[in-house]
């Protein structure tokens, strides 16, 4: 357990000065930006949200229904405010934000967490129960349900679709059926398909990610301009703080894009060892929670890992031309303080499931016992 958590550590902090680098490189030539005054700011209140989470006793969200069920309200709450007209902040066409200047903060992704401790205490509470249609079905449905709800009207699809994702493995994993989760997955897949076909935007994406080249000046244009950055950089990069296709060409390079600024930057070599950081990361994690103490820190770890894996995953095939755009950050590098905070959160929950783990541990050999009795258990 030791080498799990000091790998997570290490792949953590690695993850994170990384972003701090590319975030003061992606400044370069825009006066205006202040990347590397917000970002240290959400940085250190990430850091103590993650120092308290390995602190706190993560058992004790388990100990009363009241607990994760009034956290999973507030965060429903945050949502619904979201859009309340002069309340949300509205960015590009989508009211996500709650706040005022550069310090809006986005409650969908404080819902990921809320709803991830809900379903995890659900999956523990009622898991004799899951085989059924009506308490592995229909009763968890009725909160993922608000939830996705309320963040698909911000809109926003991508998380959406990514906090189904992870609340169907987190169901899967307290064993409602397979089918009955592969039923609603098609389900969902057939209503959003319906959905894109009536959404313009959307219908235009989905259009530009089966031909980016002949979209290339249109709705292609964000994800082709950052495959020629991952492509310009080759194995080697341009060298920090040369990429050329952060200079107007790629929108949202700090953000979303991120990663064409590293391929550009520092080359396939460094957005390989990026890649392998974050599969040691869900390594560890799944490691983390296949020896929790408990079923519902087996949840919660198991929760918690996918999360992180879909999103980064997501975020990378946004970027490479393999995904739709989809508009999710990459975790601990992009730029943006409510994600920022709650990985960082994440991972100290990760911590403090890890610190109450059961590990069988070795037994020191005896110097003074015989052969035969070296490592024998009475």
């Amino acid at each position: 357990m030791k080498a799990a958590t000091t790998l997570l550590f290490i792949c953590v902090i690695g993850l994170l000065a990384l972003g701090m680098v590319m975030l003061f490189s992606a400044s370069t030539g825009q006066t205006e930006a202040k990347y590397l005054v917000r970002q240290p700011i959400w940085a250190g209140l990430g850091l103590v949200a993650c120092l308290t989470a390995t602190l706190f006793n993560y058992q004790w969200l388990k100990k009363h229904w009241t607990i994760p069920v009034a956290l999973f309200l507030v965060s429903l709450g945050l949502l619904a405010l979201v859009l309340v007209p002069h309340v949300g902040v509205t960015r590009n066409g989508a009211t996500r934000w709650i706040g005022r200047g550069a310090f809006g903060v986005q409650p969908s992704e404080f819902t990921k967490l809320a709803l991830i401790i809900l379903l995890a205490w659900y999956g523990e509470r009622f898991q004799k129960r899951l085989h059924t249609i009506r308490w592995g079905v229909l009763g968890p449905g009725l909160f993922v349900g608000a939830a996705l709800l309320l963040i698909f009207k911000e809109p926003d699809w991508g998380t959406t679709v990514l906090l189904a994702a992870v609340s169907g493995v987190l169901l899967f994993l307290a064993g409602t059926r397979w089918y009955y989760l592969g039923a609603g997955a098609i389900g969902g897949l057939a209503g959003l398909w319906y959905m894109i076909q009536r959404d313009p935007v959307r219908g235009d994406r989905w259009l530009a990610f089966l031909d980016p080249e002949k979209h290339k000046e249109g709705a292609a244009y964000q994800t082709y301009q950052g495959m020629v950055a991952m492509g310009t950089g080759g194995v080697q990069g341009l060298g920090l703080g040369d990429g050329r296709q952060k200079l107007g060409f790629v929108p949202e390079h700090h953000t979303d894009f991120i990663l064409s600024v590293i391929g550009e930057e520092l080359g396939l070599i460094a957005t390989l060892l990026v890649v392998l950081a974050y599969v040691a990361v869900i390594l560890c994690g799944i490691y983390i929670s296949w020896h929790s103490h408990d079923t519902f820190g087996m949840l919660l770890g198991a929760g918690i890992t996918s999360l992180i894996a879909f999103q980064a995953a997501i975020n990378m095939g946004v970027v490479t031309g393999s995904l739709p755009n989809k508009g999710l950050a990459l975790p601990l590098i992009s730029y943006g303080g409510s994600n920022l905070v709650l990985m960082l959160g994440c991972i100290g929950m990760l911590l403090s499931i890890a610190r109450r783990a059961v590990v069988p541990e070795a037994l020191p050999r005896n110097p003074f016992a015989g052969p035969s009795a070296a490592g024998s258990v009475s």
